[in-house]
């Protein structure tokens, strides 16, 4: 019986943690290039929004994830020309849209659809389906190895497995790629690069475009593959989430995932306990279990993972000097 909650906890963590882990990877990119984000729940709320609405329109859960990470890159790019080409302050910038994704969606949804800013509910197309991999029915009950394998491995849907690949994907081109070679060294200092003859606002807007893309695909996995359409605010605090687990992982690929699925399971137990009453304790209020991943990271921290350092140049904007 044991084996068998922690197998349904564990298939709810990886669930849970797959929008905190796109968002972290976005935030990982931008704040690499020096550009701080916390805007990450705003392009999660519009993507969701965005990529509700076209796969209601279309029926095509695609075209709604094509369009929410459009959607999220508009933002991207409209937070890039405040702090990058503009020189304004990175954090006035992130606040700002995040205000206008919760203004933005609730009364478009509103206009548009008339359900308090809701969307209708998806029909089956335009939702991403659970996959199956193989063999999965057939291991099903082999012991131990078949609740992992057709639990934990099979039986989420695309954009779930997408996520995970874009761990190592992400380091590869972070660690191994001129790329991200040149993207990590303009976060630690951008005259260094301007001097070698690289447009620092350039690779800085591509980093923010990836970190729309990234939060894009987040906010499209809560309201098409999650869910089955968009609800006001349904984003709930999980990019500010992403924040803190991209510096509890010290803005590293692995770590960030490791984190997110740390933050994914304190989530599912709260979700598992909720309304539980647990013995010599009693019922446990799930605001705790939701005010945890700030209290860990904070706690963490400062007494066992020592103190996290970000890129030297992050959230300083860049101005070229002149000749």
């Amino acid at each position: 019986m044991w084996f068998e909650t922690l197998i349904l906890i564990l298939d709810s963590t990886v669930r849970l943690s797959t929008p905190l882990l796109l968002a972290c990877l976005a935030g990982l990119f931008s704040e690499r290039s020096g550009v701080v984000d916390i805007g990450l729940e705003g392009k999660m709320l519009v993507a969701a929004f965005g990529s509700a609405a076209a796969a209601y329109w279309t029926g095509s859960a695609w075209v709604g994830v094509s369009v929410g990470m459009m959607v999220a890159v508009m933002f991207s790019l409209l937070h890039g020309f405040a702090s990058i080409t503009n020189r304004g302050n990175q954090i006035v910038s992130a606040v700002a849209i995040n205000f206008l994704a919760a203004g933005l969606t609730a009364l478009l949804g509103q206009a548009w659809f008339r359900q308090g800013g809701r969307t209708p509910s998806l029909s089956k197309g335009g939702r991403f389906e659970n996959i199956e991999l193989p063999f999965a029915q057939e291991l099903r009950d082999t012991p131990v190895i078949g609740p992992i394998y057709s639990e934990l491995f099979s039986g989420h849907n695309i954009l779930v497995y997408i996520a995970f690949l874009a761990v190592p994907l992400t380091w590869w081109v972070l660690f191994k790629t001129r790329f991200g070679l040149r993207l990590r060294a303009v976060g630690e200092n951008p005259a260094a690069v301007d001097t070698a003859g690289i447009s620092v606002t350039w690779l800085r807007y591509r980093a923010v475009i990836i970190c729309g893309l990234l939060c894009g695909i987040a906010g499209s996995y809560l309201s098409i593959a999650q869910s089955a359409g968009f609800v006001k605010d349904m984003t709930a605090g999980r990019g500010y989430i992403a924040l803190a687990a991209l510096i509890f992982a010290k803005w590293k690929p692995k770590n960030a995932m490791f984190a997110c699925l740390l933050f994914g399971f304190l989530d599912a137990v709260a979700i598992r306990l909720e309304g539980q009453s647990i013995p010599g304790i009693g019922e446990v209020p799930v605001q705790v279990f939701q005010a945890l991943p700030y209290i860990l990271t904070v706690v963490l921290l400062a007494g066992f993972i020592g103190k996290a350092i970000p890129p030297k140049a992050s959230g300083v904007p860049y101005l070229k000097e002149r000749s």
